[in-house]
């Protein structure tokens, strides 16, 4: 049984384009002198605030991305070791979801120290509803200083704020101006949303090249969201020469950075050793870690496989509960609905309580 590739380029890119999104890793801001003794200091407090939401999915994107990249999401910046009297205490602050105290630093240390860094953490905060009311004015404020201070991240956050239209009206111009600016001082999120808008062809003119070129920029940076994009032009010949090969390194390096999309056709590749040696049972194991990741394609190829018993251990009750999830996120697929057809109302029922449990428990 061969798995089929589920998802064409341009799809892939359409998806991950659409909503500006895209969350902002910080880094911590640069250490500086302590404020002049004659300022306050800022407040200490007990860290009972709210730990800080991960970070989800563009950029998966620019907020619009095709679906050739599917959402990025970057990961968050490692946790720093707060014994070490060298890691910034802003950052520590944020990092341990003590936001108000994370402001105070920040404010102290971009008001008195002029810090680039300090001044996105204060635009983030307020962006996010962090500690304080959201107010996108003033996050757009602090972001703009940190821009003009040369903070990347500064730049590639207040790009994503004028994209979406956030605090402000959408200017699609100031922002592509932004993602270059940030891009070209190496943030691979800027890059990545900045081939995305290449290759939409909507707010630039399509450039399949430039677009592959960026992403080739945010991959080697370690971008998942970039690996999948780039393996998808390689795979399809899209501003690229067709490279299988190549695509299939990049699935697993976007793989084994948990982006979801890339374990599905990853796990296709291996199941069908395509431009990398046949391995059935690594490919099963990512199927079924998609599937639990809530990959409706996951679900119905890992249903297919344990339908057949090629790859698996037939098991049709288990094949008919990830086929019914799939349904219920509006996956469905004919031929599973033949290949278990002659299943009998026992095992049907089995298989439907199954699949409430898991669909139940997802939703709590």
């Amino acid at each position: 049984m061969k798995l089929l590739r589920p998802i064409s380029i341009f799809a892939c890119c359409l998806l991950a384009a659409s909503g500006a999104s895209a969350q902002i890793s910080l880094t911590p801001p640069a250490a500086q002198a302590p404020p002049p003794a004659s300022k306050p200091a800022a407040k200490k407090e007990a860290p009972k605030e709210t730990q800080k939401p991960k970070a989800s999915a563009v950029a998966k994107k620019p907020a619009a991305t095709p679906k050739t990249a599917a959402t990025p999401t970057p990961a968050p910046s490692p946790t720093p070791a707060f014994e070490d009297p060298n890691v910034d205490l802003v950052y520590g602050a944020y990092q341990r979801g003590l936001y108000k105290t994370a402001l105070d630093l920040a404010l102290t240390r971009a008001q008195y120290a002029g810090d680039a860094k300090a001044m996105t953490m204060i635009g983030e905060l307020y962006s996010g509803a962090l500690g304080v009311k959201r107010d996108y004015a003033k996050a757009i404020e602090w972001y703009q200083r940190a821009a003009d201070a040369g903070d990347r991240e500064g730049m590639f956050a207040l790009a994503m704020m004028k994209l979406a239209g956030r605090g402000g009206p959408v200017n699609r111009e100031q922002a592509v101006k932004l993602l270059a600016s940030s891009a070209k001082l190496g943030n691979p999120k800027a890059a990545y949303n900045l081939a995305l808008l290449y290759l939409d062809g909507q707010t630039l003119p399509q450039d399949l090249k430039r677009s592959a070129e960026l992403l080739r920029v945010a991959a080697d940076a370690g971008n998942a969201e970039a690996q999948y994009a780039l393996a998808t032009f390689y795979k399809e010949g899209t501003g690229v020469p067709k490279d299988i090969d190549r695509a299939v390194r990049l699935l697993q390096a976007a793989s084994l950075a948990d982006n979801v999309d890339a374990e599905v056709e990853y796990a296709i590749a291996l199941y069908n050793g395509t431009g990398t040696p046949k391995n059935e049972a690594a490919a099963v194991a990512l199927l079924r870690k998609a599937a639990r990741q809530n990959s409706p394609i996951a679900q119905n190829r890992l249903a297919r496989v344990l339908t057949s018993g090629q790859g698996a251990p037939m098991d049709k009750v288990e094949a008919l509960k990830w086929h019914i999830v799939a349904k219920t996120a509006g996956k469905g697929d004919p031929t599973l609905d033949e290949m278990l057809a002659d299943l009998s109302p026992e095992d049907r029922a089995k298989a439907q309580e199954a699949a409430r449990k898991w669909i139940g428990n997802d939703k709590k």
